[in-house]
């Protein structure tokens, strides 16, 4: 009797010792399925990557004679240019202009934004008077108003100023208004029962609530503010990026027009790089793929 007991438990601490492994190995496969859907470890400048292989393709192409010098000159053909352009001193005076044209209008259309989403998401009135006008205004192609801004502010710099603050403010007012209707109703009672001031309300649930989607609209905003420039340097300009752009287009410049797109690219890429890094230092205390 003892050794048929003995024959019995065996096998059942055997069938534990074997099945130990397995339960013990779930937790670590787990572990690795859930490290494999992650898009891992951030790349040292890894934005550079793509534009770099631009490059590197752009000059292999015309280092082999595959693109037309005329139509798209060499990379270092553009490099010469802009360093003639620099020196004489017409580069450094088109950059200054573009770049206050685009800081002023900036900073309109970024205020205008912000007040005009605060407005339209914490209050019902506001909404009703704000919310349906940015969106018609959005409907209408904004390049489109600029025979009626011109008629309205003549064609001097007050109306590139104005398109500018436009195409910056409505991705921002969008973006952040969007931010604001999505805040869980919970935070609001949470704050209701802790006795929050309207001040503290907004401080403290409505800002943290609103920054993501606000930081969103600022990258477009950026972005959009390059775009519109492009095109207001090109009408009653006498200095800017657009209309150097628009100079060499009547002599058939074409290295000269690539200078301009490439001062642009490199001033969108810089700026939004800085609203990105300004995103992940205030947004640090959210666990996302991108942190």
């Amino acid at each position: 009797m003892t050794t048929s007991a003995t024959e019995t438990t065996a096998p059942a601490s055997g069938a534990a010792t074997a099945e130990a492994p397995s339960g013990s190995g779930a937790p670590a496969r787990t572990r690795r399925a859930r490290r494999g859907l992650s898009p891992g470890r951030r790349l040292p400048a890894a934005r550079l990557v793509g534009p770099l292989v631009l490059l590197a393709l752009w000059a292999a192409a015309s280092a082999a004679g595959q693109l037309d010098p005329g139509a798209i000159p060499a990379p270092w053909t553009v490099l010469r240019t802009a360093g003639r352009l620099w020196t004489d001193g017409t580069l450094p005076t088109d950059v200054a202009t573009s770049l206050r044209r685009a800081a002023y209008g900036f900073t309109i259309g970024l205020g205008a934004g912000v007040l005009l989403a605060l407005a339209s998401g914490l209050t019902r009135t506001g909404e009703a008077l704000i919310d349906g006008t940015v969106n018609l205004n959005r409907a209408i192609p904004t390049l489109g108003l600029i025979p009626l801004f011109i008629l309205w502010l003549g064609i001097g710099e007050t109306f590139k100023v104005a398109i500018i603050a436009i195409v910056v403010y409505i991705p921002i007012y969008l973006n952040t208004h969007a931010a604001l209707s999505g805040i869980d109703t919970r935070f609001v009672e949470l704050a209701e029962v802790q006795g929050l001031s309207r001040y503290r309300f907004v401080r403290q649930v409505v800002v943290p609530g609103a920054l993501p989607g606000f930081f969103v609209g600022l990258r477009l905003g950026v972005t959009g503010s390059w775009l519109g420039l492009v095109v207001l340097e090109q009408i009653n300009a006498t200095s800017g990026l657009g209309y150097m752009m628009f100079q060499a287009q009547n002599y058939g410049q074409t290295d000269v027009i690539l200078v301009g797109l490439l001062v642009y690219g490199v001033f969108g890429l810089i700026s939004d790089s800085v609203v990105r890094l300004i995103e992940r230092r205030v947004l640090s205390w959210r666990r996302t793929l991108s942190s």
